[in-house]
C-alpha cells in the first residue's frame, strides 16, 4: 500500500528562499563591483585625456609663443648698436627669463603627460622616468624590466602613474638615496616592486596619510588589483603592486 506523499516543512521552504534571495543579493553586489569599477576608471580617464590635452596646449600654444619671443628678442640684441651696453644687457636677461620660461613649460608639460607614454610606450616611459628623477634629486634609479606582453593604454597609464607616485614618495618623503623598480609578469599579473633605502615609515599611517601611497591603492582596485607596503621606520620601504593582466 503506497502512503500519502509527506507534506514539505515550512522551515526547509524558508531556507531555501533565503538561498535564493542570498545568491541574487551576492549577484546584484558582483554586478555593482564591477560597474563602479568601470565608472571609476572612466572618470580617471577622463582625467588622463585632459592632462594630455593640457600638455599639449603647454607645448603647442604657450611653448611656441615663448620660442617666437624669444627669438624676436634676439633678433633685436643682435641688431643693436655697440654702445648701447645697458640695453644689450637688459635684453640678455629678458632672453635668458624667456629661456628659464620655456623650459619650466616644457617640464611641466612632460610631467602632465609625457608624449613617450604615448608614443613608445610603457618600459620607454619609465626609462626616461628614472632618469628624470635622478637627474632632478641625485637619488639613483635602477630598474629591471621584464619582458611584457602587448598592454592597453590604461593598463599602461596606470603602471605609470603607480611607478611615478612610488619614485616621488621616495625621494621626497623616503629620502631615499637609492631605489629599485622591478616590473614583471607573473603568471597572469603584472607585478611592480618598488625598494628604497629611506627612512621607512609605518605602512598604516602612510596609506592613510597624504604620501599617495591611499590613492595609488584605490586606483589599483579600480582595476582588480591590489597594494601593499613593508616598512619599518629606518630600514626603508618595500611596495608591491599586483594588477591582472586581464581586466574585468
Amino acid at each position: 500500500m503506497t502512503g500519502a506523499p509527506s507534506a514539505s516543512d515550512p522551515r526547509d521552504e524558508a531556507l531555501a528562499h533565503l538561498r535564493t534571495q542570498y545568491q541574487r543579493l551576492l549577484q546584484r553586489l558582483e554586478t555593482n563591483e564591477l560597474d563602479f569599477r568601470r565608472l571609476g576608471r572612466s572618470v580617471w580617464n577622463v582625467q588622463e585625456d585632459e592632462r594630455r590635452r593640457i600638455a599639449r596646449e603647454l607645448h603647442d600654444g604657450l611653448g611656441q609663443t615663448l620660442t617666437a619671443l624669444k627669438h624676436r628678442l634676439t633678433r633685436v640684441l643682435v641688431n643693436l648698436p655697440d654702445d648701447a651696453a645697458m640695453s644689450k644687457a637688459a635684453l640678455e636677461a629678458a632672453i635668458e627669463t624667456c629661456n628659464e620660461a620655456l623650459e619650466d613649460t616644457r617640464e611641466l608639460s612632460r610631467l602632465l603627460r609625457p608624449p613617450i607614454l604615448d608614443d613608445l610606450g610603457l618600459q620607454a616611459a619609465l626609462q626616461w622616468l628614472a632618469r628624470t628623477i635622478e637627474q632632478g634629486t641625485g637619488m639613483a634609479v635602477v630598474l629591471e624590466l621584464g619582458a611584457l606582453p602587448t598592454l592597453g593604454g590604461e593598463l599602461e597609464t596606470l603602471l605609470f602613474r603607480v611607478s611615478q607616485e612610488a619614485l616621488n614618495n621616495a625621494s621626497k618623503h623616503a629620502q631615499a638615496t637609492s631605489v629599485l623598480l622591478q616590473l614583471v609578469v607573473r603568471g597572469d599579473t603584472l607585478e611592480l616592486q618598488v625598494i628604497d633605502d629611506g627612512v621607512g615609515c609605518d605602512p598604516e599611517i602612510a596609506l592613510r596619510g597624504g604620501s599617495g601611497l591611499g590613492g595609488m591603492r584605490e586606483r589599483l582596485r579600480l582595476y582588480g588589483g591590489s597594494l601593499h607596503v613593508r616598512s619599518t621606520v629606518g630600514h626603508g620601504m618595500r611596495l608591491r603592486a599586483r594588477v591582472p593582466l586581464d581586466v574585468a
